[in-house]
């Protein structure tokens, strides 16, 4: 008896024994609001992104809402740093939050909660005269504006900074003032990569001094990754995310496997300018878009933060209208 797989790539057939799937409801769109703006303007790091006023930021979230995304990541650029990112207290990012549940309340607003786009020097939190990270200090800062992204409406919550007993500092405050029903997506396993720099371009986050090696993780590293996010696990984290995503499948594919929770996926800056140029220069065609967000799906991520949100939701709606 003649076994040929071939039979099952039949047109239909094909879709019928189809192992994975990528849908909508699986991307979450990042969003960046500005407090120094009038008019939004285009990042020239992360072609078709935009820094957002609060109001274009509402617009945005409602096209973004229209297309069938369920949630969007919102990132913030204050008008003042200063060396223990205050700003973050209060300013830009709340007020998106506020608006965009108020004018677009069926899409679900997630906020990074992090201090490097706040401080004056772009560390993840307040550093000592050496450039070490105090934990303490920063872990009391986190809570504080996790707690104000609460009181504006936010529905999840994600430090991304990687410091120690953050998502234990972020679920006691929010606990301790009544937000226990604030859900935590926490940078369980957020390596120390060069595939960030579009980003920090966008948000003028890059580091004064230093780097950021004394937190996020070591590229050679996949078993601290387990152990990284069982920590996060037990502290309260309710979905761990791994970043970035295509350089880091086989460690999607193990935190998934072992632990069994909600994962979610960064697919980051540098991945979407890779793919981008690619696409323009006519290397690449634009199917692997898809490729490659079904390969972090596949991998075992539920939920994949990309910049090619609103494309690939605007391709999927086209293929499931074409059937």
């Amino acid at each position: 008896m003649a076994h040929r797989l071939s039979r099952l790539r039949k047109k239909g057939v094909a879709t019928l024994v189809r192992e994975t799937s990528l849908c909508v409801e699986d991307l979450i769109c990042p969003l960046f609001v500005d407090e120094n703006l009038q008019e939004p303007i285009e990042i020239p790091s992360l072609p078709g992104f935009f820094r957002h006023t609060v109001k274009t930021a509402v617009r945005e979230a409602g096209e973004i809402a229209d297309l069938g995304l369920p949630a969007v990541i919102l990132f913030g650029v204050p008008q003042r740093k200063d060396e223990s990112g205050t700003s973050a207290l209060s300013g830009i990012v709340q007020d998106t939050i506020s608006n965009v549940k108020r004018f677009v309340p069926g899409v679900t607003v997630i906020a990074d909660v992090c201090l490097c786009e706040y401080t004056a020097h772009g560390h993840c939190g307040i550093v000592n005269e050496r450039g070490e990270i105090l934990d303490s200090p920063t872990l009391e800062m986190l809570r504080r504006v996790a707690v104000s992204y609460a009181k504006a409406g936010v529905d999840i919550v994600a430090p991304s900074g990687m410091i120690d007993g953050m998502v234990h500092a972020i679920r006691t405050g929010l606990d301790s003032e009544g937000f226990d029903r604030v859900a935590i997506m926490s940078y369980a396993a957020k390596y120390c990569s060069g595939f960030y720099a579009p980003f920090r371009t966008a948000v003028d986050s890059a580091c004064a001094f230093g780097d950021r090696s004394q937190h996020q993780m070591d590229p050679a590293n996949a078993n601290e990754a387990i152990r990284e996010v069982g920590l996060d696990i037990s502290e309260g984290a309710d979905i761990v995310l791994v970043k970035p995503a295509l350089p880091y499948l086989d460690v999607i594919f193990r935190v998934k496997q072992t632990f069994g929770v909600p994962v979610a996926a960064y697919s980051v800056s540098g991945e979407y300018a890779m793919l981008r140029s690619a696409m323009a220069n006519g290397s690449l065609e634009r199917d692997v878009i898809h490729e490659s967000l079904l390969s972090i799906k596949r991998a075992g991520a539920d939920m994949i933060i990309t910049y090619f949100a609103k494309e690939a939701a605007a391709n999927l709606r086209q293929e499931v209208t074409r059937r």
